[in-house]
């Protein structure tokens, strides 16, 4: 009897597991990523204003935005399943899915940066914040260039 049990839970997980992995849809996860980049953009936006003199600086909001960035830039890599090159419209290379090492390479370094950025950011230092602001953009720089489509 506890052998059949066991079989059972076990097949059970295992069929789970296979549902779960199945359920992400192509589209679903091409939504997901362009959402997580729209909402990292909202908030680099109103940095890069400040960097460039473009709004007045203060050091609050753009800790509040470094924050919000860091917490979202860990969660970028999620949308980039096997199998979502494709499904919906998408400014993601198929590079990515071929040099995955490479890519997710580049999305460490994005986040890291990102963390950097939100613990610079609590220092209040505004050249210390605008010299980590960079190194973040330059970090999205590095994979817009090599994987996403600007058309």
């Amino acid at each position: 009897m506890r052998l059949a049990t066991l079989s059972l839970s076990v097949a059970a997980l295992l069929a789970s597991a296979a549902v779960a992995t199945a359920a992400v849809k192509p589209e679903t996860a091409i939504r997901y990523r362009q959402s997580a980049y729209t909402m990292i953009g909202w908030n680099f936006g109103p940095l890069a204003q400040m960097v460039k003199g473009k709004a007045p600086w203060d050091a609050a909001e753009f800790a509040r935005h470094a924050d919000r960035i860091a917490s979202l830039t860990p969660q970028l890599l999620e949308g980039f399943p096997e199998g979502s090159a494709t499904g919906a419209k998408t400014e993601a290379k198929p590079d990515i899915w071929k040099n995955m090492d490479d890519f997710k390479s580049k999305m460490d370094d994005l986040v890291t940066q990102s963390k950097a950025l939100a613990d610079v950011a609590k220092s209040g230092d505004e050249a210390k914040m605008k010299d980590q602001f960079k190194k973040t953009a330059g970090a999205c720089k590095a994979c817009h260039d090599k994987y996403r489509n600007e058309d």
